[in-house]
């Protein structure tokens, strides 16, 4: 489902040098697998996963989603990539606080519209309702606790059904017991067929993993 090849990424510092932070990352993912990607915080990860997601250009390598070459294309053709393989769920939940839970959840089918209005809504209730949420759709994010923040920013991710799902850090802002619920669901995504890529330095992020690397030094070694 997703294949990377000598993924190359550098910034600028203050002074004028060049940090490379992806040194030439290889990965390759199949539907029904999950990869766990940790590492130090500042180690590149969340630049890793926003490059593979078409969030941010390489200055080299190549990117394929299926058979795609996704890394060839312009930003228009990014940009439909992204709606049509891949679910992001981040950290900070990333929520509108002025949209109910629901309608957070309803603005990612906005540029992707694979059914009827209808039956988006009819497949967003039952994803609230899969996570626990049934009774907390048509409330605010700032009347929400962290846990139930992020499984509304999970069902948001996946309600287009996309058949890769990156995930930057999905349980750091929350307890154990609400880490626990995300990564259950993002198993179940796995178990459903879709390819799972986790960036996370807690753990119990990979449990139950089909591979686990850590980032150093800009390329992926197994622990």
């Amino acid at each position: 489902m997703l294949r990377a090849a000598g993924l190359l990424k550098s910034y600028r510092a203050p002074s004028g040098a060049a940090i490379r932070v992806l040194a030439g990352v290889d990965l390759a993912v199949k539907g029904g697998e999950i990869v766990v990607v940790t590492g130090p915080s500042g180690s590149g990860k969340s630049t890793l996963l926003n490059v593979l997601g078409l969030l941010e250009d390489s200055d080299g390598g190549e990117i394929w989603f299926e058979d795609a070459r996704v890394s060839a294309l312009g930003r228009a053709g990014k940009s439909h990539a992204r709606g049509r393989y891949v679910g992001f769920l981040f950290q900070s939940f990333l929520l509108l606080p002025s949209l109910t839970a629901l309608e957070n959840v309803l603005l990612a089918a906005r540029y992707v519209r694979r059914a009827g209005a209808a039956a988006i809504r009819r497949r967003a209730i039952e994803l609230m309702q899969d996570v626990g949420m049934a009774d907390r759709m048509d409330h605010f994010p700032a009347q929400l606790s962290g846990g139930e923040q992020q499984r509304v920013a999970f069902c948001r991710a996946v309600l287009n059904d996309p058949p890769l799902l990156l995930a930057d850090e999905p349980t750091g802002n929350l307890d154990d017991a609400n880490g626990a619920v995300i990564l259950d669901a993002l198993r179940g995504r796995a178990r459903a067929g879709a390819a799972v890529v986790v960036v996370s330095h807690r753990p119990e992020a990979a449990v139950g993993a089909s591979a686990v690397y850590r980032l150093r030094g800009g390329v992926l070694e197994s622990p």
